[in-house]
């Protein structure tokens, strides 16, 4: 039944987009972290029927692997914390500068070097072995943000209130958890794991590319907390892996001296 969901959930992201379109209520996946329709995250996946999937993997686990119930559901619509939510947004929409738009912006795709190329501890650019593994981990990230993303059904800020008006491109897809915000955290737990001297500048650079979703106007500020929690339960997933382990230790040889 776990194989059969993976290739389920692997077919519906990687199925072309002609075929979506030809059946939008059966195939509606998306990019977790762009809301485009599955084109970039598909690009990363393995095909159905590889060993990743065979053994109910994606690459190091399996969304279920997840302890998801860190995580609580979204505010309900009108209630106190999500009139909170929609509050803060407007406040940032009225501090922002272009700068902050513009770092926001840059980091779009949710990637490692996006997120931490300026202070990260291996050789410049990163070595083709060191990129891979963290593109795996941002397919499991996302893997596991898609689900939730399609329990919650969370519409995006933008969508809710015609007063927030975002600085970035107005993503489609849902809003809660924040793809952005789990992918940020996972990385800082990795580096913080990698190079303990420096956790405190990896756990600042995950909160700013998190708060960035919020500045951009695309993201809930409880949309970006749930992502952090869930960013712990997957990297405890994550650490639970031989294969994901052993590439941590790859990373570690490949730190720079």
């Amino acid at each position: 039944m776990k194989a059969f969901l993976v290739r389920l959930l692997l077919a519906a992201l990687l199925l072309p987009s002609a075929a979506r379109a030809a059946a939008p209520d059966i195939y509606c996946a998306r990019d977790p972290f762009t809301g485009a329709a599955g084109l970039n995250f598909a690009d990363s996946l393995p095909l159905p029927g590889a060993p990743e999937v065979a053994d109910h993997r994606i690459y190091y686990i399996a969304p279920w692997e997840v302890e998801t119930s860190v995580v609580p559901a979204p505010p309900a619509p009108g209630s106190p914390a999500d009139l909170q939510d929609l509050a803060e947004l407007k406040r940032w929409q009225a501090e922002r500068t272009p700068a902050q738009c513009t770092a926001a912006w840059l980091q779009k795709d949710a990637g490692y070097e996006a997120f931490y190329g300026a202070v990260s501890p291996f050789a410049r650019p990163t070595p083709e072995e060191v990129a891979k593994v963290f593109k795996r981990v941002r397919v499991d990230v996302g893997s596991v943000v898609y689900l939730l993303k399609e329990k919650y059904e969370r519409p995006r800020p933008f969508l809710r209130d015609l007063n927030i008006i975002p600085c970035l491109e107005k993503e489609e897809g849902h809003a809660y958890p924040s793809g952005h915000s789990a992918a940020a955290w996972v990385f800082a737990h990795m580096l913080s794991d990698l190079v303990p001297a420096a956790a405190g500048t990896y756990n600042a650079y995950a909160a700013q590319a998190a708060l960035n979703r919020v500045i951009g106007g695309v993201h809930h500020p409880t949309d970006i907390e749930a992502g952090r929690r869930l960013a712990g339960a997957i990297y405890a997933a994550l650490k639970r892996d031989k294969d994901f382990r052993s590439d941590m230790d790859l990373l570690r040889r490949s730190l720079r001296r």
